[in-house]
């Protein structure tokens, strides 16, 4: 297989005179487990490690290479193994706030195109968990594909209202799937078209590993029953990335019981598109929809346009948005201040 196969096109093309080094070549990262990387080139899938440099001098976390990267890689050991000396540019990526910080951020994946949101029709569908994972793939510029699964488990009723419900929160693909009967697969192979990286999104047991293995044709990954409740059981430990058969890839992941959002203002804005047109009518440029007088946004609810909780999940996550942006901020201020501390104390000790 050539480099292009796995999604090396144009784009990384264009970049490649910037990251190239003597002696390397280029590899795309295909997972992370706490610190140390699998990596595949045109040859072969193989361990790869951090340069010393890329390690010590990267400034944030979200600056190390996550699944799905491009990367420049230096082989040794006849091969088998290879040292990451740096990290392509990324044209599209996932993100959230990293679990249990203010303001650090977590990669999930990057350079994907499709981004398969996975929802439960039995036990796990939420609208206000839906509008996040659309805002994160808004906000890397991911299209957003929701997909439904264990639809064999709900009622016709019930699955028709769901799949209304979700269809009108976006204008993305919203498939129904089911693992048992096969219900939705013609669908979404089509939007399987080789060279492109699509990566599962959803909650523990949401069948996201059942999906990976019928996908890939085998039971690559280890899955595990629902209980008696209809919810799946938790077995992801890792972000990996697989080729299939069709020569599209996909990255599964462990679910996300956190997803607390970054500065991403935009993201926002395009996962609540009506809302972002509403506030153009509005009075005021600055408008915060919560007080002004003139808001086109508060006035589609009183006309009953705008429905109130979609308003009340705009508000909650863009107020997130703000604070994880001042927190951003704060912490690059303090860094800067910290640097100029180092430097003043270098001059002086050369004194």
């Amino acid at each position: 297989m050539q480099l292009h196969d796995f999604g090396f096109d144009q784009w990384f093309e264009a970049h490649a005179a910037e990251c190239g080094m003597e002696g390397c070549g280029f590899a795309r990262v295909t997972a992370v487990d706490r610190g140390s990387c699998l990596v595949r080139n045109a040859s072969r899938e193989i361990p790869a490690e951090l340069s010393g440099r890329l390690a010590y001098d990267t400034k944030s976390p979200a600056e190390l290479p996550c699944v799905g990267d491009w990367v420049t890689a230096r082989l040794y050991n006849d091969g088998t193994a290879a040292i990451i000396q740096r990290v392509f540019p990324r044209r599209t990526f996932l993100r959230r706030r990293s679990p249990g910080t203010i303001g650090g951020v977590q990669m999930i994946a990057a350079n994907i195109d499709t981004a398969f949101i996975i929802q439960s029709c039995r036990v796990d569908f939420n609208l206000a968990r839906l509008e996040r994972y659309l805002v994160m793939a808004a906000d890397g510029g991911v299209e957003p594909v929701i997909v439904l699964t264990k639809a064999d488990l709900a009622a016709p009723e019930e699955l028709e209202h769901i799949l209304a419900t979700a269809q009108a929160l976006t204008r993305a693909k919203v498939i129904a799937l089911s693992n048992v009967t096969g219900m939705g697969f013609d669908a979404l192979r089509q939007t399987l078209a080789p060279g492109r990286t699509c990566c599962l999104l959803g909650s523990s047991g949401v069948g996201k590993t059942t999906l990976t293995n019928r996908l890939l044709g085998r039971e690559a990954f280890e899955t595990k029953s629902v209980s008696g409740t209809g919810e799946g059981v938790h077995t992801t430990t890792r972000r990996q990335l697989v080729v299939l058969g069709q020569g599209a890839m996909l990255v599964d992941t462990p679910g996300m019981r956190e997803l607390g959002m970054t500065d991403a203002v935009e993201g926002i804005d395009a996962g609540f598109g009506e809302i972002a047109a509403l506030a153009a009518q509005c009075r005021y440029a600055d408008c915060t929809h919560e007080h002004e007088p003139g808001c086109a946004v508060r006035a589609a609810i009183h006309a009953g346009e705008l429905a109130e909780d979609r308003y009340a999940g705009y508000l909650k996550l863009r107020k997130e948005s703000e604070f994880a942006a001042l927190s951003t901020l704060g912490r690059r201020r303090k860094e800067k201040t910290f640097g100029k501390f180092m430097h003043s104390f270098k001059k002086q000790l050369k004194r």
